[in-house]
């Protein structure tokens, strides 16, 4: 069973802040990844 497929996130929004670079990047590729619509926030 993929991962994934529990958390099916299509139709979300998510704002990850610190997602240049990271674990800020990777948790928001990996809730893009999931479905989400993803804005993503760096300095």
């Amino acid at each position: 069973m993929n991962v994934l497929s529990m958390f099916d996130l299509t139709g979300e929004k998510a704002i990850v802040t610190g997602g240049g670079q990271g674990l800020g990047r990777e948790m928001a590729l990996a809730l893009a990844e999931a479905g989400a619509d993803v804005a993503v926030v760096q300095r």
